[in-house]
């Protein structure tokens, strides 16, 4: 499942949450720490690994 980084806007902390593809698609996050629904999604960079040499 992928990892999604936000920030919220209201009390300014960072948090993450691993959500399914369907999850991600009906929105309504909510932070963790403040219950806020004003909440941003960060760019985050991100590695994949494959088993071909280049």
């Amino acid at each position: 499942m992928p990892t999604y980084e936000f920030l919220c806007e209201k009390c300014q902390k960072p948090f993450s949450l691993m959500l399914s593809l369907a999850e991600y698609e009906k929105k309504g996050f909510r932070c963790p720490s403040c219950k806020s629904t004003k909440v941003k999604q960060q760019i985050t960079p991100f590695q994949t690994k494959t088993s071909r040499k280049s």
